[in-house]
């Protein structure tokens, strides 16, 4: 209990340093982008006015509402503080709505789509790796070249074939959005089918990418302990090849449960851009929006809210590590 009582409390005091440092570069790296986002607003707003002045009392108004007409220090302060009140202050674009409404909006969505398909295309992929390493034959000549070829692509890349195959020249699926657009979200079998015929694209696009590289990393990890000493020990100890098999695979899955938290992490890359490209209306759609708009608070809010998500996930494989391997606390003690 002792040694995964100091594994665990390394893990928090990391986690805390991880997010404290998400929060501040969440906060800086939006505000080091090129253009003023008020001098934008105030254009839009003030563009038949006639009154020279307007312009200026325009932009005055917007700075103050943004807080923009603060110090830099001053700005941070005020963000970090509003944070821990679920505040993530106003979208520059969407103004006088709040941020966290338009990611309260959002994050369903994201969450809908990349936990199932990341956790579908992890299981999927360590099965068929395992089959490869084990069976061979025909396995390990069909799902080894396969692995490599779907796991080369990029999701991007994956996304654009698939939206062009069955969107676009089959035409069996929506091309965009995550239902109809000449409906209104509720709930009926109507609306139902359109979220699920909109959903299978993005889905199978981030799946299929999340196969290829699992099973690679589990039948090359599964090769390597089915060929390790303590197998060939055992074997000569006249042990069973079920029970040797057992301990090979779970020993060979421990690579991949941390490979399962970095999986998640694609939901800061390729699996968000599939939202992007799909249009999708999930986090990656509206920080697309917000980066395109210089809205602040807006990619302030969803980069750090998609960093939190991947720190938590991370975290819990990492509960999950100490708990499935006992050398973790083993180590410890040293």
């Amino acid at each position: 209990m002792k040694g995964y009582r100091k594994y665990y409390t390394k893990k928090i005091i990391w986690f805390l340093i991880t997010f404290v440092a998400a929060v501040l570069l969440n906060f800086i790296l939006p505000r080091m982008m090129p253009g003023d986002p008020v001098a934008l607003i105030t254009t839009r707003v003030a563009q038949n006015l006639m009154d020279p002045g307007a312009s200026a009392r325009i932009y005055e108004f917007y700075a103050e509402q943004f807080g923009l007409n603060k110090s830099l220090p001053e700005q941070f302060f005020t963000y970090f503080g509003n944070l821990f009140k679920g505040d993530f202050g106003r979208s520059f674009s969407q103004f006088p709505r709040e941020v966290s409404d338009i990611l309260g909006a959002a994050l369903p969505w994201t969450l809908a789509l990349q936990f199932p398909a990341i956790i579908v295309g992890w299981m999927i992929g360590n099965v068929l790796g395992t089959l490869a390493a084990y069976i061979r034959k025909g396995f390990d000549k069909i799902i080894m070249p396969a692995s490599l070829f779907i796991g080369g692509i990029p999701a991007f890349g994956l996304s654009v074939v698939l939206l062009s195959i069955f969107a676009v020249n089959l035409k069996v699926a929506p091309i965009a959005g995550g239902y109809g657009a000449n409906l209104i979200p509720h709930m009926s079998w109507t609306f139902v089918r359109s979220v699920i015929q909109h959903y299978q694209l993005p889905f199978w696009s981030i799946v299929l990418v999340a196969i290829g590289g699992q099973a690679i990393g589990m039948r090359s990890m599964s090769i390597y302990e089915l060929n390790a000493d303590y197998v060939k020990y055992s074997r000569y100890m006249g042990i069973k090849d079920r029970k040797i098999v057992g301990y090979v695979f779970r020993n060979a899955m421990l690579p991949q449960v941390t490979g399962l938290a970095l999986a998640l992490g694609t939901m800061v890359g390729g699996a968000l851009v599939a939202e992007i490209i799909f249009s999708y209306p999930g986090l990656g759609t509206a920080l697309m929006r917000g980066i395109r708009q210089s809205d602040y608070p807006l990619i302030s809010g969803a980069t750090l809210i998609i960093t939190l998500m991947v720190l938590f996930a991370t975290f819990i494989m990492d509960v999950i590590y100490g708990l499935i391997d006992p050398r973790i606390k083993a180590s410890q003690f040293d």
